[in-house]
């Protein structure tokens, strides 16, 4: 099973929040997810990032691979 680090979207009709989640890669984007991570806004000013490093890292030691929006976001938040 390939895990991936992921954006999935909540919220309203032109309100979109994002969650980042743990999920199998061949899920749909609104699909069963394994944990959820953190979270981004970016509807706010300035953008809301929230991330749990400690479960990111540990995921990432386990093979975990991030999108490329998601490692935009760990960039962003200092996780490499």
């Amino acid at each position: 099973m390939a895990v991936r680090l992921r954006l999935t979207r909540v919220g309203g009709h032109k309100d979109p929040v994002w969650r980042v989640v743990v999920c199998d890669g061949r899920a749909p984007r609104d699909g069963r997810i394994i944990e959820t991570v953190g979270q981004y806004n970016a509807q706010t000013e300035p953008s809301t990032i929230v991330l749990k490093e400690d479960r990111i890292r540990e995921w990432l030691s386990k093979g975990a691979q991030p999108s490329d929006s998601v490692r935009k976001l760990m960039r962003t938040q200092g996780i490499s």
